[in-house]
């Protein structure tokens, strides 16, 4: 889809310092849980673009974003006012990562990479799949979703920021429970990538999105 302006349908806090923003699904929008959009706005005469990785485990009627929100930053303060009835331009789905319901998932997420992971998860037990998450993060987001998740019966375990022992022994004893979809920056994902080694298995098998 090229770009074009979709409603903003609500904007709701989700963690310290993150929001979900739900969007309106525009026609011939077909996306699956792993990609992401591009999404520009003009902030004080200046043209921004950012990237967003979808956070909703489908895109049928809305769509949703989660957005770490910078107080210094020059595009996240502007999203996370936006309120229901304002228009976003996006562009998209762009991404080869994309879930669509075919198999088993352990879904690991540093920091902002939550929105895609429970985004995964959530879609894998829609499909009747199995899912796991491992998430690290000091100030963790998405926290009622990843509850819900839980008490549904996936295996969802949350990391402090800096346990890297805890997190190779997540990635090592959840080896072999599905494909791993990984989503964070570059110093986590690297890390994943190599409990994946460690522990017997393939880093190269699994879906790993470096947001930089």
């Amino acid at each position: 889809m090229e770009e074009t302006e979709v409603r903003v349908e609500s904007v709701r806090e989700v963690g310290p310092g993150t929001v979900a923003i739900e969007l309106s699904t525009p026609p011939g929008f077909e996306a699956a849980p792993g990609q992401f959009v591009v999404v520009r706005a003009t902030v004080g005469g200046e043209e921004l673009t950012r990237y967003y990785t979808l956070s909703s485990p489908s895109v049928e009627e809305s769509f949703e974003i989660t957005v770490g929100v910078d107080p210094d930053g020059d595009l996240s303060p502007w999203l996370a006012a936006l309120g229901a009835g304002d228009r976003l331009r996006v562009e998209g789905p762009l991404g080869s990562i994309a879930y669509r319901g075919g198999e088993d998932v352990v879904a690991v997420a540093g920091g902002p990479g939550v929105g895609p992971a429970v985004a995964i998860a959530e879609a894998a037990y829609a499909a009747g799949r199995e899912a796991a998450v491992v998430y690290r993060d000091d100030e963790p987001a998405h926290l009622t979703r990843l509850e819900a998740l839980a008490d549904a019966g996936a295996d969802v375990e949350i990391l402090a920021a800096g346990e890297d022992d805890a997190l190779s022994a997540a990635v090592a004893d959840r080896l072999g429970e599905g494909r791993f979809y990984v989503f964070g920056f570059s110093e986590f994902v690297g890390a994943v990538a190599d409990a994946i080694a460690d522990a017997g298995g393939d880093p190269d098998e699994a879906e790993i999105e470096n947001f930089g």
